[in-house]
């Protein structure tokens, strides 16, 4: 079984669990944490990356639904397996805490939700949260 969570690259914090990046380009700043796990397949494509919310969300989830929500689970099972940790947070760039911004890790959260029932919890703080980490077990 699998827990999953999304957070901004930079809020990640190790005690969260485990880091997978689902974007297309990677890293180029260093990182307090080791980010060893990427599973692309979740990133949007660049054909709609610049599209507006509404279009970019249908295309984005097309593309979600053409891999299932059984081969995603499978494949980050396989990271969860690996880590033996079943706390995985899906990170891309994408400053939520900012007016009106919008991103593919809330779009997959939102159909994974639909899709399989679970819930995929932000874990960075929202514009006028006062966040504090809560236990993820």
């Amino acid at each position: 079984m699998i827990t999953l969570f999304t957070n901004r690259i930079q809020a990640f914090q190790p005690p969260q669990g485990v880091p997978v990046r689902i974007t297309l380009g990677g890293v180029r700043f260093k990182l307090p944490y080791s980010l060893t796990h990427s599973v692309r397949e979740l990133a949007p494509r660049r054909d709609y990356l610049s599209a507006p919310e509404p279009e970019f969300t249908a295309a984005y989830r097309a593309d979600l639904d053409q891999l299932g929500p059984e081969r995603i689970a499978a494949r980050l099972q396989q990271i969860a397996d690996a880590e033996r940790d079943h706390r995985l947070v899906l990170l891309c760039f994408e400053d939520l805490t900012k007016p009106n911004l919008w991103c593919h890790r809330t779009a997959f959260a939102s159909w994974w939700k639909d899709r399989t029932g679970d819930e995929v919890r932000e874990l960075s703080p929202g514009e006028g949260d006062h966040f504090q980490q809560g236990t993820l077990i």
